[in-house]
């Protein structure tokens, strides 16, 4: 069974993709068979990284059912090793208006891609179709940048991903689910006492919900003069969003990444000795050990596995 890590970002422009990218032909590198898919529903660019300008099927064609089986979907990228990619979709009225059973079809069909690894690139923003792409996961990255505008929508993007999967525990007509929806919570502690003020029991499935909800934080475009207070990032989250915040590492400024995306391959394979390239080395390694970290969990707590 695949591992499914999704990469989300509170704001566009952080370099989200190229992340993505430079993760996927690590992890493949190191024996994964890695899925790369493209979820930036309308904005999907991550194909443009690897040089492929324009995919014979695209995202596009599983939503108007061009294509049933989003496996034929995943185009191998040129590389010795087993990377895929299923190329996203740009802005049509199917995707504008993505249907919920169009939604959930597409997630049922990911869950069951033939991989190792499956790394999600997930559209900015803070859509339903966002939050449910970013939670479908059993890892959850965040990259933010230093700037202080992306620390907050970054802080607002996982506050909102919370209350979402809470919300996704119970059932549409559920009555909490409606008195869920027909408010606006400023904490995921509001979420629970909303619950509790109108199902008791409804509070411990709440909670169960949040089990394993544990984002973790790439930093991009790091420099010397870069500030960001992650304690004071890590303390909001755990106070206003249960929900603990683990550092995966820093991504330098770095002039190899521009030269890298203008010849459209990751900065890892382009110049592996660059230090951005050295710095995604250690992401990818602190990412393999978080999974082995959670490995060791409770079973009622454990994440589908990969052999890292």
């Amino acid at each position: 069974m695949s591992t499914i890590i999704s990469v989300a970002s509170g704001k566009g422009g952080v370099g989200k993709s190229m992340v993505v990218s430079n993760l996927g032909l690590l992890l493949a590198r190191k024996g994964h068979r890695v899925i790369l898919v493209d979820m930036d529903i309308g904005g999907a660019n991550l194909h443009i990284l690897f040089g492929m300008f324009h995919p014979p099927s695209t995202l596009t064609d599983f939503f108007s059912n061009r294509s049933t089986n989003l496996e034929d979907l995943a185009h191998p990228l040129t590389s010795p090793f087993s990377l895929r990619l299923i190329p996203g979709t740009g802005e049509t009225l199917i995707t504008a208006n993505l249907q919920h059973a169009k939604k959930k079809r597409l997630i049922r069909h990911l869950q069951k891609l033939d991989a190792d690894i499956i790394l999600v690139d997930v559209g900015a923003g803070t859509s339903y179709h966002t939050l449910d792409f970013f939670l479908l996961a059993d890892y959850f990255l965040a990259v933010a940048t230093p700037d202080p505008t992306s620390v907050l929508d970054l802080y607002r993007f996982i506050k909102l991903a919370a209350i979402r999967k809470v919300l996704t525990a119970f059932l549409a007509r559920d009555p909490i689910a409606e008195t869920l929806l027909s408010q606006d919570f400023h904490s995921v502690t509001e979420v629970l006492e909303a619950v509790g003020r109108t199902s008791e029991s409804g509070v411990k499935l709440a909670q169960q919900a949040l089990q394993g909800f544990q984002p973790a934080l790439i930093l991009n475009r790091m420099t010397q003069k870069s500030r960001i207070n992650t304690l004071q990032l890590q303390h909001l989250l755990k106070q206003y969003v249960g929900a603990e915040l683990s550092v995966l590492g820093n991504i330098p400024e770095d002039p190899h990444v521009q030269q890298s995306i203008l010849k459209y391959l990751p900065v890892v394979e382009l110049s592996p000795k660059a230090p951005a390239a050295i710095a995604f080395e250690q992401v990818t390694e602190n990412l393999l050990k978080l999974v082995r970290q959670r490995e060791e969990l409770p079973e009622a707590l454990e994440p589908r596995k990969i052999r890292a």
